[in-house]
């Protein structure tokens, strides 16, 4: 109530720092006639005199004013559009390192160009962030133009450049690109062998378009490096796929048999406990069960029955016991689907050793402590122990997958089949994402569930996320016309405020109160009922769904209307930009799958004003608010008339899974009928409560993703540093003698001990420590050991080591020798760092067990990924030294021939997302798999570079 009363009086916190930067915009404004008065030449000679002032200690925001006018003027020269005073203060925003929520239409690409500008004059180089390529190339050469006026340099960076384009563009002022391009360019330049071949500078200023698409929803998965694993897991999926689709069938005739019993007894009026828990177990096991979704629907009250029940049991921790007749349980809320032990024996039929995974260092000890084996049958029994462990868990893996495939991803709603091939559908955008895969085998689970080819599993190779990508840069800034909502996230994940953005003209669009329906039929009968009245007047309608099945459902309603209609889904995105440029036209109905069309305006056709405008129906709510805000935003651009409404129904998965009992509560009270609407406040306000909770959730996941990933990001700066060090020029050779040295004291310690008599000492196990580490034999016995010590023995280890280490030295020559050096480390952190990701990843994937040992997880990850990645460090130091006195001269082009080997494996991928890699051709003869590897290693191509 006081907080209604000071905002009245003072405005809100939004108002008050959106006033303290109008003096700015008068100032800026004030020097427009000075502007207009200048020639181009003196206009354009603004920017180098601008530089110089800022050599000469003059701070950005001292030059704001006449920068801004600069670019406005530059902007009317040549674009013929003039900032508009909101425009101004979008600008400023941005760039004092904010959020500028700006509507739909208002112009924010044109407004970034005022702090893009105004950052560029440091020569420090500025990132504009777009979600596609067609943004990107877009805004290089419309806003560009601009900025060649001034004089500055402009660069793109979109999928499919070479290292010399990408560093041209990195080299521009000011530099367009994708949110993917420039994080894999990060990675890219940290996989590098030279600093000659890195294209980024330091991250200095960004600009992120859509802000909340990319900060937000695209960060619930990393961007991640991979490579082909060394073992397949494809004869799983072909082995696993029958006993799933049995599984799947058993479960289905279970469901229909209790939903049998439970309409029986629910017919004789038994509303019990016992009848309650027939319809719970179709609700766990099936939870999109048509039957019992038309029979709630029906009965409203059942289903606040039944969040009590199962609330009830799972406090009590009975769960278990109605769980246990069914084959899988499913969890959608938390997209989870768990085998029961019913459905574990019918995947193994019955034979429990197959699916109980066996622990693995209790069959190693076993085995180590049998005496009865001899060293060699050891050596076999442990090897079958792992072969057969790595087998049981990969197949159980395999399952699950499998079993989340049928359950929860469909066809034409999570992804389709484009010829031959399972591409995965973005769920905030519509659009289809060709090489975008899932990760964890999942994609794999899909395309065997699918028939078509199962594409080969790959691992880590590097990875960060976009928290931790974007958090780089010296100061960070976005645009969106969605992200009030997301404010909180905002701050606490990137320390960025939002400020929503006053519009030019005022809004007035009609946003009417959401409409329920009891049936999802009844429903999209309404839907259908009000397009065809709109287009009899003439009256555009854009209507907003949310998968690609759902707008071909209401497609081949509407046409059996005879109403002509354009459909823009996953399956036809192609025509994108001209669909959406006629969505204002006047008679034009539009199904759009989510919002597509992003990033082009719907600009109103001749007369669409007198009939109302543009309006907009939501055939369901988003679990995201935001999506919602962007669908209306399509509509009511720059002052124009428009409308909007959503239609909704109690089957809708937002209400189903997240509406909760208040709005069970709700409808009971209001007496919904059949085929009758609804519309009141408090269901809109239960919907909003529904959507807060699912944000809360994601990100819950998206806060534990960064936690883990921060866990990640020390290491990786660790290790990007060093090799950002063996990179610099600077000789190796201290480092390596430091190596050397440390495990020559470490040998001494292991194998004489200062506790006990110099003649007791390991001698023949220190010399084959040494041989092993060093490559040569150790010139020490029983009688030069009288009167050493352990300090002086590990000197003489050393010395030995170092006199062998400058044989093998002027063997290359010392010039010659130090590139080795710089090859060797890089060769030996890169190698023994994707070993430690692929540990970190299986480290993870088990890590949420611990909770039941009443132990946090992260902080187990942490400290158990500390002590992985100093064990990790300390091989780092053996590997490097025992490849360098294992090596051999090797010519330059079997280096490169290494390299390219190397290259022609690497794919790249947002959660699984892979890039289309450009055809390598061979310009040397193919190496033979048992032939010597090009690398000079010695070894086997098979063995060393093959893998």
């Amino acid at each position: 109530m006081i907080g209604n009363v000071f905002k009245k009086v003072f405005g809100s916190k939004n108002e008050r720092e959106i006033n303290k930067l109008r003096p700015i915009v008068e100032k800026i404004n004030a020097l427009e006639p000075e502007m207009k008065a200048l020639s181009d030449a003196r206009l354009k000679a603004t920017t180098q005199a601008f530089r110089e002032r800022i050599d000469q200690g003059v701070t950005l925001d001292e030059l704001l004013p006449e920068a801004f006018a600069a670019v406005r003027e530059a902007s009317v020269r040549t674009l013929s559009m003039r900032h508009f005073d909101v425009q101004l203060i979008g600008g400023i925003v941005l760039h004092q390192g904010k959020i500028a929520e700006m509507k739909t239409g208002e112009g924010k690409t044109l407004a970034a160009t005022l702090p893009a500008y105004l950052n560029a004059l440091t020569g420090r180089g500025v990132h504009v962030v777009t979600v596609n390529d067609y943004l990107a190339l877009r805004d290089t050469e419309w806003m560009g133009v601009i900025y060649r006026f001034l004089g500055l340099t402009v660069g793109t960076i979109v999928n499919g450049l070479d290292d010399a384009q990408r560093q041209v563009a990195y080299n521009a002022d000011i530099t367009y690109g994708t949110n993917n391009e420039f994080g894999f360019d990060y990675l890219r330049d940290n996989m590098k062998f030279s600093i000659e071949s890195m294209v980024q500078k330091e991250p200095h200023y960004a600009i992120v378009d859509e802000v909340d698409s990319i900060l937000i929803d695209e960060a619930r998965t990393p961007l991640i490096i991979s490579g082909p694993v060394e073992q397949s897991t494809d004869q799983f999926y072909d082995e696993m796929k029958p006993k799933v689709i049995k599984l799947r069938q058993h479960q289905d005739r279970l469901m229909h048999n209790i939903y049998d019993e439970a309409l029986e007894k629910l017919e004789q009026g038994d509303e019990g406990e016992a009848t309650l828990e027939l319809m719970l177990k179709i609700q766990r096991g099936d939870p999109k069960n048509p039957k019992l979704l038309d029979l709630i629907a029906k009965r409203p009250g059942l289903k606040k029955k039944l969040e009590r029940l199962e609330g009830q049991l799972s406090t009590q921790k009975l769960l278990p016991e109605i769980d246990q007749d069914l084959f899988c349980v499913i969890e959608e809320n938390h997209n989870i689907v768990e085998l029961t032990e019913k459905g574990l024996k019918l995947i193994y039929s019955g034979q429990a050793d197959d699916y109980i995974v066996p622990d693995l260092d209790e069959e190693l000890e076993k085995i180590d402590e049998n005496d009865q084996l001899t060293s060699t049958e050891k050596r076999t029994q442990r090897q079958k122990a792992e072969a057969f462990h790595r087998d049981a868990t990969e197949r159980f893996h395999v399952t699950r997958q499998l079993i989340k495939a049928y359950w929860l991803f469909n066809r034409d709603v999570q992804y389709v089949v484009k010829e031959g091939q399972v591409v995965i559908v973005d769920e905030f955008t519509g659009r289809m994402m060709p090489g975008r895969r899932w990760s964890d085998g999942l994609h794999q689970a899909v395309e065997a569930k699918e028939g078509v080819k199962v594409a080969e599993e790959n691992q880590t190779l590097a990875t960060v996320t976009f928290q931790n990508y974007f958090r780089m840069y010296d100061k960070l800034a976005g645009m969106t016309g969605t992200a009030d909502t997301e404010s909180a996230e905002f701050k606490k994940i990137y320390d960025l405020d939002v400020m929503v953005i006053p519009t030019n003209e005022p809004m007035i669009r009609l946003d009417n109160t959401d409409v329920i329906y009891k049936t999802e039929t009844d429903k999209y009968q309404a839907v259908v009922e009000e397009i065809k009245e709109l287009h009899k007047k003439g009256q555009p309608v854009l209507v907003g769904t949310i998968s690609v099945d759902k707008s071909e459902k209401l497609s081949r309603m509407l046409l059996k209307t005879r109403v002509k209609l354009d459909v823009l889904n996953a399956k036809n995105h192609e025509r994108e930009a001209e669909i959406v440029a006629n969505a204002g036209q006047k008679g034009h109905v539009t199904i759009s799958t989510n919002m597509a069309g992003r990033g082009t305006d719907i600009v109103l056709g001749e007369g669409v004003k007198e009939l109302g405008g543009l309006h907009i129906i939501g055939t369901e709510r988003h679990e995201s608010r935001r999506v919602d805000n962007q669908l209306r935003g399509r509509s009511g651009r720059q002052g124009d008339e428009g409308s909007s409404r959503f239609y909704l129904s109690l089957e809708d998965d937002l209400l189903r899974i997240f509406g909760g009992e208040r709005m069970s509560s709700i409808m009971e009270r209001l007496g919904m009928e059949e085929g009758e609407p609804i519309e009141h406040g408090l269901i809109s306000k239960a919907i909003e409560n529904a959507q807060r909770k699912v944000e809360a959730h994601n990100f819950e996941i998206r806060k534990q993703l960064l936690e883990y990933d921060d866990v990640m990001n020390k290491q990786r700066e660790v290790i990007y540093r060093q090799r950002r060090e063996a990179l610099g020029g600077e000789s190796l050779k201290p480092t390596i003698e430091e190596m050397m040295l440390e495990l020559s004291e470490t040998i001494a310690d292991t194998f004489a001990d200062e506790k006990v008599l110099p003649e007791e000492w390991d001698i023949e196990g220190l010399k084959e420590a040494v041989y092993h580490q060093f490559i040569f034999r150790l010139k020490v016995d029983r009688n030069t050991m009288d009167g050493l010590t352990r300090d002086a023995l590990a000197e003489l280890i050393f010395q030995s080591a170092m006199e062998k280490y400058e044989e093998k030295e002027s063997s290359f020559g010392a010039d010659e020798f130090r590139n080795v050096e710089r090859m060797v480390v890089l060769q030996v952190v890169d190698n023994l760092w994707k070993e430690h990701l692929l540990a970190m990843d299986h480290l993870k994937e088990g890590i949420g067990l611990r909770g039941y040992g009443q132990q946090n997880p992260l902080v187990v990850y942490k400290r158990e990924g500390f002590d992985m990645f100093a064990e990790m460090i300390g091989r780092i130091k053996k590997e490097t030294v025992r490849f360098l006195f294992r090596i051999h001269v090797a010519r330059p082009e079997q280096m490169a021939a290494r390299e390219r080997a190397r290259q022609e494996k690497i794919s790249y991928s947002h959660g699984g997302e892979e890039a289309a890699k450009a055809p390598v051709r061979r310009s040397q003869k193919k190496v033979g798999r048992n032939e010597p590897c090009p690398c000079g290693s010695g070894k086997k191509y098979k063995k060393c570079c093959g893998k």
